[in-house]
């Protein structure tokens, strides 16, 4: 018989091995022969507001999550995101240089950083060592902007404005590597489409064109060169029925976004991919159909329920996986990995986490989202393919080859009962009997 490892989680069981049997019946699960993109991999955001959860824990007690977040053992998260400057997850906001009118960025600081962001992020690296990192910003100094505040407004669009934000994201990448840290991509603004009262920055899609093609690509390129330019965090459409009749940004789709700047050549020149959350998982298809392989697709973050944690928003977390991957995404990013109770954001709004611990008990609890983000993270390794399936289930199925030759399935069932599974490995049919409401991982290898 193949080498199997199975686990499965749901409401009333978290991460239990069950094992399958061999039959001699036809598959409900089979290969299509399609293959599809090369993965990344899967993580979370580095917040300020994280870190402040981090510090309640005893050493002992910190070790051993950061050791059940990042480690390639166990839940092997490797692909992770941080904020240029504030987000609605930092302590407050701030920018990395708030002196108007200081065009050569003379009082660019890192100095906050070091003090949070950066030791949250060396302290993962220690336990996952092939790590990529993104950066994106949430606003732009709020002298650079219109109205000079963090929250809502757009970029002031001058050439000497430009210039000097086209630099402030090299100065950060070049900052950063000097403390040590490589940020591997750059995303040009967090959901251009999104006027929040949290930090925030308006842009239509020919600005990004423009911004990408004539100022930041090329600084990029000559500053940074080996840092990749993203566009992204898309999240346009909006999803709301009134802001799509009354709105026009909420109607401004895949083609007012990606494709405007994939379609001009000098822009696309500059571009390794484009990443989407939030109502960008409408545009995320089709720029899968156009573009890939030529461009990469990255989900950047993940929808972020309401600070109560439970096994029914985990489930449809799992369809959001499900559907981001499907559509070309090689990577899958949740976005706070650890919170407080409540997991309230600076702003107020609840959210959940993967992770929250509590002050008072300076204890930790991995909450229902943490298995389902585990039941690929921890199966599905860099470089994996994802695979084409047939059958019943390959609509609650995700696939891979990864580089071992060996097969990584995560496995949704959705019923209230048990539900059976056959799959065609290695020359035999193996039966998987799926818990109700459950989220399955399993590993198969030759024997």
């Amino acid at each position: 018989m193949s080498n199997v490892i199975w686990h499965f989680s749901n409401e009333h069981a978290q991460w239990q091995k069950k094992n399958c049997t061999v039959v001699s019946a036809p598959a409900t699960l089979e290969e299509n022969g399609q293959r599809y993109q090369r993965m990344e991999g899967f993580g979370g955001c580095f917040n300020e507001l994280g870190y402040r959860a981090l510090s309640h824990l005893p050493n002992e007690k910190r070790t051993a999550l950061f050791s059940e977040l990042y480690s390639p053992a166990a839940a092997n998260f490797n692909v992770c995101r941080l904020p240029i400057g504030a987000n609605d997850y930092a302590e407050d906001w701030y920018s990395l240089d708030e002196t108007p009118g200081d065009y050569s960025l003379s009082h660019f600081s890192i100095e906050r950083d070091k003090h949070c962001l950066i030791p949250y992020i060396k302290e993962a690296q220690s336990f996952q060592p092939e790590m990529t990192l993104f950066a994106s910003p949430w606003s732009p100094p709020t002298w650079m902007k219109d109205p000079p505040v963090y929250n809502w407004g757009k970029l002031i669009r001058t050439p000497e404005n430009l210039c000097a934000y086209a630099e402030y994201f090299a100065r950060f990448v070049q900052a950063y590597a000097a403390e040590g840290v490589t940020v591997h991509q750059v995303h040009v603004q967090n959901e251009p489409v999104a006027n929040q009262k949290f930090p925030s920055c308006m842009w239509t899609g020919e600005e990004l064109r423009v911004f990408i093609r004539d100022y930041l690509g090329p600084v990029l390129r000559k500053e940074c060169p080996e840092t990749e330019l993203w566009l992204g965090t898309i999240n346009a459409p909006g999803c709301d029925y009134h802001k799509l009749i009354f709105d026009k940004w909420a109607t401004e789709d895949y083609d007012y976004f990606a494709n405007v700047v994939l379609s001009d050549e000098q822009a696309l020149q500059f571009i390794t991919g484009v990443s989407y959350q939030w109502g960008g998982k409408i545009a995320i298809q089709r720029t899968f159909e156009s573009w890939w392989p030529r461009i990469r697709l990255m989900q950047s973050e993940n929808e972020c329920g309401f600070g109560d944690n439970t096994w029914d928003y985990a489930l449809y977390v799992w369809t959001m996986l499900k559907h981001y991957i499907g559509n070309g995404a090689e990577s899958y990013l949740y976005w706070n990995p650890v919170l407080e109770p409540t997991g309230r954001s600076t702003w107020g709004d609840p959210q959940n986490a993967m992770v929250t611990v509590d002050p008072a008990t300076r204890n930790y609890t991995l909450n229902p989202d943490f298995y389902v983000m585990k039941s690929v993270s921890a199966i599905v390794r860099r470089g994996a393919i994802r695979l084409g399936m047939r059958g019943p289930w390959a609509a609650d199925t995700l696939a891979f080859e990864n580089p071992d030759g060996s097969i990584a399935l995560s496995v949704f069932n959705p019923y209230c009962d048990e539900r059976e599974l056959t799959f065609r490995a290695f020359g035999e049919t193996l039966l998987f009997a799926l818990e109700p409401r459950s989220v399955n991982s399993i590993l198969l290898s030759q024997a």
